[in-house]
């Protein structure tokens, strides 16, 4: 069976949900990721589908129009900053539009807290039939894939699950026959690109400054195959998985259009694993 493939909205950030799951459809996705629990950062657009009825309605709308699924939203975090009871409206929203996955990350090195408020999201999913996948990224609080594991031992429940990016991975010293040692059961979905494997800038966790690694993380991501880091080795150690494309790089946007860039991701991703073997 093919593997299925999601647009991300990173991939084109600060495209509209209407245009998002447009341009996945005409670029041939299987499935959207939308955006609509918003990072807050500079100059970043917020679609919140659960305070704007017109903009739920006209995504509700592209879904059937188009023939999409959503298959998760973003972005839950753990943060001691932020109140994780403002996730539960754009989880019924998700919901009521098919979704089965909401997409999160840590951003404490607190691990009894970060434990604790993950449950919680977990339990607050589950609620609207939704699955809690928890990325980790080598600079924030869940930084590899033992401690995400350990996070999904911890907290115990059936909805919660590890989401590996293959570009976090590659900084975290993530090795295919890792993953492949890895139980199954953690797993549900990858987030797919490419880039320079290994960490490349210095890190402080609770002041991030803007390194290379963090440009690379939002602005500069590579094309599958394009890199350093073994793409085609994770994803076949991890059979089946559907495959959320998300790849950021504002000159191939400039370059090619949010359509041409979203199109050639998955171009690219589709001749990557076919000279690689990859199902």
């Amino acid at each position: 069976m093919a593997r299925k493939f999601s647009l991300a909205y990173l991939t084109i950030p600060g495209t509209t949900p209407v245009d998002q799951i447009r341009i996945a459809k005409e670029s041939g996705y299987d499935f959207v990721s939308l955006r609509t629990i918003p990072m807050h950062l500079p100059g970043e657009p917020e679609f919140l589908l659960d305070k704007d009825p017109v903009l739920f309605e006209a995504t509700k709308r592209a879904l059937k129009e188009y023939d999409m699924k959503l298959m998760d939203i973003e972005l839950a975090r753990i943060r001691p900053d932020l109140d994780i009871n403002e996730y539960e409206p754009a989880f019924e929203k998700a919901a009521e539009l098919g979704g089965t996955d909401v997409l999160g990350s840590v951003w404490t090195r607190d691990r009894a807290y970060y434990t604790e408020q993950v449950g919680k999201v977990a339990e607050m999913a589950k609620k609207y039939g939704l699955r809690y996948n928890v990325e980790f990224l080598p600079w924030a609080g869940v930084r590899n894939l033992q401690e995400d594991i350990t996070l999904v031992d911890d907290v115990d429940t059936d909805n919660l699950f590890v989401m590996v990016d293959t570009l976090h991975a590659g900084r975290a010293g993530v090795t295919a026959d890792e993953l492949r040692r890895t139980d199954k059961k953690y797993f549900n979905f990858i987030h797919l690109c490419d880039g320079p494997a290994g960490p490349d800038g210095d890190v402080v966790l609770d002041n991030i400054k803007d390194d290379l690694m963090l440009y690379t993380a939002r602005e500069a991501r590579y094309y599958p195959g394009d890199g350093d880091i073994d793409i085609a080795g994770m994803v076949k150690a991890l059979p089946g998985l559907p495959l959320s494309i998300e790849l950021p790089n504002l000159e191939h946007i400039k370059m090619y259009g949010n359509h041409g860039h979203a199109q050639r991701c998955l171009e690219k991703a589709k001749a990557y694993f076919a000279a690689n073997g990859v199902d």
